[in-house]
């Protein structure tokens, strides 16, 4: 999905930015879904958008170590 057809999503960074732009954003909708897009497109490149059971499995599985490198 294209950023701008997210107009109006409250975008938020991490508290843990350090502002150089090298992180993701997320936007939680008031429908449950999620979106996410990488910040260093400002606001102009894709987004991914999630289900509210799709956001909790990525959630769960990035919390519990699954996208570790090994």
């Amino acid at each position: 999905m294209n950023s701008a057809d997210l107009t109006g999503a409250v975008w938020r960074k991490s508290s843990r930015s350090n502002g150089d732009r090298n992180c993701v954003e997320v936007a939680f909708l008031g429908d449950g879904r999620v979106a996410m897009r990488d910040s260093k497109d400002q606001g102009k490149g894709p987004a991914l958008l999630f289900t509210s059971g799709g956001w909790a499995a990525f959630e769960s599985g990035f919390v519990g170590g699954e996208f570790r490198r090994s």
